[in-house]
This record gives structure tokens, C-alpha cells and sequence, in this order.
């Protein structure tokens, strides 16, 4: 498998559709196509479900997908090393992000690299499932993830940003009418649930597991990424809750955000393994003290 075909079939697992993959690989949607019909062959199964309305791993893509991507994120980013120590730079800090909102953050990253020319600084998409593997696996050296995070291994910073929450629906549901809702309506309605196992404090902090009285929010249909949650909500099988940047970044036609008016912020903060602590690590957490958390 050439390493193009890899990439191609590492973002198409993420992404879950063609186009997107396509635009985001900035090749033809026929190229992907071409590309995944070529490894099923090689391969002699078939990696993806397909059919007009979604794109799903198979459990042997899901395999492929786990096997692959710790190698070839190692592959990328000794190439980056090499390219940063040929402009200068003589280490790179790898910043995972659960949030997708790295744009509203700028501020710290420009901070960071203004401070330390001679490093480099790296940020790239961390899934919520297995969230942790990736400080774990060493793919990535910080996380930035919501709080708490009670991890025995881990060791926990500043808090980087805070932000309300808000409440997904497709337009046609019955919430969809309201300009903001309480965080009781989540005892009304299924909500989604995560497609594997994620530690129970850490769920119940960003998606409760009650109400504020006490009433259990259901959890529905399986996610494994925000394509499936804005998949299942956009078709009305369930509403879901995030963090409100999620407005600005997934704006679509089939999805309404309400705000909930009396949830706590969400707190996203920074997020390190205890034995790999280094002076890139404690620089960056210096910077967001230095500035202090943000407020969105």
C-alpha cells in the first residue's frame, strides 16, 4: 500500500465521506474511491460500508485503522522533525485537540512560537474515544481536553478556555422552537452515547449521566466522531450536547443549537503525560497562565 493510499484511507476512516476526504486531501473524489477499492482488493475484504447516506468502517477497517495510524503518524512526524531542524528549530511539541476550535485559541499558539523560534509547534485532531491513548502511545506530547481529568499517570494544567454548552436538534424536532433550553431536557430525550467505553467521570462531566434532578439522560445511538453525532442528530433519531464553539465550526442546514441557559462552562485545559514532562510542555503551560484562561 503506497503512502498516499494510507493517508487517504486514514482521513476517510476520520472523516466518513468522500468529499470531505477529497477536499481535505485536495485530490478528486474518484482518487479516493480509486484508492479504497484498490486496498479492499489488495487486501480481500471490504474496509468501509457504503451507501447513499453514510460511510462506516467495517471491523477489519476498523482494525487496518488502529494498526495504521500509530505508524504512520510516526512516519509524518519524523519527516516534520527533519524539516523544523532544517529551518532551525531543534524540537516540535505535538498539541492533540479534542475541541475543534484551535482557531479561537490562536492567541496562545502565536505566543508560544514567538517566544520559542527555535521550537516547533504542531497541532492536530484527537478523538474522544481512547482519548487518552495518544498521550499514552507518545502521539502526541499535551492534550487539550475538557476537565477534570483524574488519570493517575496524567498530569493536569492551567485551564486554556471556558465555554456555555449548547443542545443539538434537527430543525423538525420539538425543541427545535425554542431559542435556548434547560439542561433538564436532557432527561426528555435520548441523547448519543459514545461508541466505546470512556471513564465515568470524565463522561458524566461533559455529557451527564442525571439531570440536576435527578432524572437519567438515556443514552441512544453509538458516536465515534463528529460526523456521526451531527449524522444522527441532522436525521432526528436523537439530540446531543457539546460545547458551544460547536456553532461556529459545524454549521449546518440539518442542525439547530440551542444554548442551555443554566448548565455549568465546560473547561478545557491542558493535559500531559507525568513522565514525559519537558521544557516544551511546561513552556506552553506558561504561556496560557502568562495569558490567562479565555472566556468564549
Amino acid at each position: 500500500m503506497e503512502l498516499r493510499d494510507v493517508e487517504i484511507f486514514l482521513t476517510l476512516a476520520e472523516e466518513l465521506h468522500f468529499g470531505r476526504t477529497a477536499d481535505r486531501l485536495h485530490v478528486s473524489p474518484a482518487r479516493v474511491s480509486q484508492a479504497i477499492k484498490r486496498q479492499e482488493r489488495e487486501i480481500g475484504a471490504r474496509l468501509f460500508d457504503r451507501t447513499s447516506r453514510s460511510v462506516r468502517l467495517t471491523a477489519i477497517g476498523e482494525r487496518l485503522y488502529a494498526d495504521l495510524l500509530p505508524a504512520y503518524r510516526g512516519l509524518h512526524d519524523s519527516v516534520q522533525r527533519a524539516r523544523l531542524t532544517a529551518q532551525g528549530a531543534t524540537a516540535v511539541l505535538r498539541l492533540g485537540m479534542l475541541p475543534g476550535n484551535a482557531y479561537d485559541l490562536r492567541c496562545y499558539w502565536q505566543a508560544f512560537r514567538a517566544r520559542h523560534p527555535q521550537w516547533g509547534l504542531q497541532i492536530r485532531h484527537n478523538p474522544f474515544i481512547s482519548p487518552f491513548e495518544p498521550l499514552r502511545n507518545g502521539s502526541v506530547d499535551v492534550l487539550l481536553s475538557w476537565l477534570p481529568v483524574q488519570e493517575p499517570d496524567l498530569t493536569v494544567g492551567p485551564a486554556v478556555f471556558t465555554e456555555p454548552r449548547v443542545l443539538l436538534a434537527a430543525p423538525g424536532h420539538e425543541l427545535a422552537v425554542h431559542q435556548s433550553v434547560s439542561i433538564e431536557a436532557l432527561g426528555d430525550f435520548a441523547v448519543l452515547g459514545p461508541s466505546a467505553p470512556l471513564p465515568d467521570y470524565w463522561e458524566d462531566a461533559f455529557l451527564p449521566f442525571h439531570t440536576p434532578r435527578g432524572r437519567r439522560v438515556e443514552r441512544g445511538p453509538a458516536a465515534r466522531g463528529m460526523d456521526d453525532i451531527l449524522t444522527t442528530v441532522g436525521s432526528g433519531e436523537a439530540v446531543h450536547h457539546l460545547g458551544a464553539h460547536a456553532a461556529r465550526y459545524y454549521a449546518r442546514p440539518d442542525i439547530r443549537y440551542l444554548p442551555i441557559h443554566d448548565a455549568p462552562r465546560l473547561r478545557w485545559g491542558l493535559v500531559w503525560r507525568s513522565d514525559s514532562d519537558s521544557e516544551q510542555i511546561r513552556a506552553l503551560a506558561r504561556v496560557v497562565r502568562d495569558l490567562g484562561t479565555a472566556t468564549l
